[in-house]
């Protein structure tokens, strides 16, 4: 596998679990064991998460996901304890993948696949939470769906087809830096509105 195709695969399966952590699992898992998905050799010991005992725990996690994401501020509250959890496993996910290659592009890879696995994450929770600022659920639970969906698709592409997933990862990079940087900003306009109406109180 040449870099262009190590870091297709790198940056889809960090976005995707940066996004849902749990799904991203459970998605690649149930891909290999029903054979949807043919591994390259390279990514072998990516099989390990066919394992009944990690499709069972990424099912379960999955589905507490699931719920927590449709409720407003609950899924920030969820959002918030997985800054750490998301990265992290995005980067074992990583180090599991590669783990046939030598010890020094493998934690290299890892540590990328953690980095864009926490803007992905960073970008999903700011968005959540302005949209959470609506009194509608409408909105909240529409996105949650469109990332139920996107998740198991991009995990596809990450391991079918690295290259074309490292041209479509950099531009979502890049879209995501755009959008968190306006999102942050909204978020400090309204926090400082309500700062405003708290003192004149």
């Amino acid at each position: 596998m040449d870099i262009l195709n190590l870091l297709g695969t790198t940056l889809g399966l960090g976005l995707a679990a940066g996004l849902r952590l749990y799904a991203t699992v459970l998605a690649l898992g149930l891909a290999l064991r029903y054979e949807w998905l043919t591994l390259p050799p390279d990514l072998a010991p990516l099989a390990v998460l066919a394992h009944p005992a990690v499709l069972i725990v990424a099912g379960l996690m999955y589905v507490m996901e699931f719920v927590a994401d449709k409720i407003p501020w609950l899924d920030s509250a969820w959002d918030a304890v997985h800054t750490v959890i998301r990265p992290l496993g995005a980067a074992a996910l990583a180090l599991t993948a590669f783990g046939q290659l030598d010890a020094v592009p493998r934690v290299a890879l890892a540590l990328l696949c953690g980095g864009v696995a926490l803007s992905s994450h960073t970008t999903k929770a700011a968005t959540r939470l302005a949209v959470n600022q609506s009194p509608e659920p409408v909105s909240n639970a529409g996105l949650s769906l469109l990332g139920d969906l996107a998740v198991p698709a991009f995990v596809w592409f990450a391991v079918a087809h690295p290259l074309l997933t490292f041209f479509v990862s950099v531009v979502l990079l890049v879209l995501f830096f755009w959008l968190l940087t306006r999102l942050l900003k909204m978020l400090r306009s309204g926090w400082q509105s309500l700062r405003r109406r708290w003192s004149a109180a």
